[in-house]
């Protein structure tokens, strides 16, 4: 049943007097995945709630124009959103998703995850919490994406970083922001020019921190 793991990372789990929740951790089974590996893909029908112990997945879908727009990032502690809403719907996965990592997870047989709901209030509650809670999350980036300039859009994506050097593609960054490559590397190359940043191959250096923290609160009127 892998009981330290449930404790470990899921400790709300464990101390349930539930028997169906207990059988539902019995049948769970411990995955392992390699970094870049497809997860799940446009049309493929959802088999597993998967709830990560380590790593970090990504949920993307591509843009009528050919660009790849990330969702949201799954990580250690989270389920997915997408795969929730396809097991409570009946639907199919709309979008795809890649491992960023290498990845260890908890896969619950949709079988078992609809008998739980039915069952478990916990386990309702879990997942519901849950789902609203990524929902949110992915609501509000799309927001991010949809308004404010691109300055704006890059300057928040490098301030989030938390560190002066960011070890990130131009591609990385662009994928990020929702934008595409090209876009992005001509105002990191101008954010240079002013002085602001330090640019070399596979990374960023911030060296004006406070004129990026100025774009954040001007509107672009380019």
């Amino acid at each position: 049943m892998h009981l330290s793991l449930w404790k470990q990372h899921f400790p709300a789990f464990a101390c349930q007097n539930d028997k169906v929740l207990k059988q539902l951790m019995d049948t769970a089974a411990l995955v392992s995945l390699p970094a870049g590996q497809q997860v799940f893909y446009p049309g493929k029908t959802c088999e597993n709630y998967l709830l990560l112990l380590s790593g970090s997945v990504k949920a993307q879908i591509m843009s009528a124009d050919g660009r790849e727009v990330l969702l949201y990032h799954v990580r250690a502690g989270d389920s997915c959103v997408l795969t929730t809403s396809c097991l409570l719907g009946d639907n199919r996965y709309p979008a795809e998703g890649f491992t960023e990592t290498d990845v260890s997870a908890f896969a619950i047989p949709a079988a078992v995850f609809h008998r739980c709901i039915e069952q478990s209030a916990f386990f309702r509650e879990f997942v519901f919490h849950s789902f609203s809670k990524r929902l949110a999350d992915v609501i509000k980036r799309m927001e991010a994406l949809s308004f404010g300039s691109v300055d704006q859009k890059l300057a928040k994506a490098l301030l989030a970083s938390k560190s002066q050097t960011i070890q990130k593609t131009h591609h990385e960054l662009a994928l990020d922001m929702g934008s595409v490559r090209e876009v992005v590397s001509r105002h990191l190359k101008r954010f240079e020019s002013y002085g602001w940043l330090r640019l070399s191959r596979g990374s960023i250096v911030i060296v004006d921190a406070d004129a990026l923290k100025r774009v954040l609160v001007t509107v672009d009127e380019h």
